[in-house]
């Protein structure tokens, strides 16, 4: 008869050495009333309803057909394991030429607030 104690017991071990308290301030609770009464505001606000149900309709339909998509890529006997290898190639790539020294990791953090002044507006 085998048991396994030592496993059970190191685990139990690591488990209470990880156990970790988070305190907080504040206490954060969610009053659901409070969220549904301000989610009925925000979509009172609203002026065009029609098309707000259109994107979120879109969206599921976008998310539905990507799901399908997928699936039959996942299906072909070894085309997940080639986009595997392409993305393993690509983050390998991109430690590489972004992550691995100080001037490329500054270049990479002066591309990255480039964009966000794209995004925002005040380029």
């Amino acid at each position: 008869m085998f048991f396994p104690l030592p496993f059970k017991f190191a685990e139990s071990k690591r488990s209470s050495l990880l156990q970790v308290k988070a305190s907080s301030s504040e206490e954060t609770s969610i009053d659901t009333s409070e969220f549904l009464t301000e989610l009925n505001k925000k979509w009172d606000a609203v002026e065009d309803k029609s098309t707000v149900l259109l994107y979120g309709g879109g969206a599921i339909v976008a998310v539905w057909l990507s799901s399908i998509l997928v699936g039959a890529i996942n299906s072909v006997p070894l085309l997940p394991k080639v986009l595997e290898l392409v993305g393993l190639g690509y983050t390998g790539w991109f430690v590489y030429r972004y992550l691995l020294f100080k001037s490329s990791r500054k270049e990479l953090a002066e591309e990255i607030e480039e964009l966000k002044k794209k995004f925002a507006g005040t380029e």
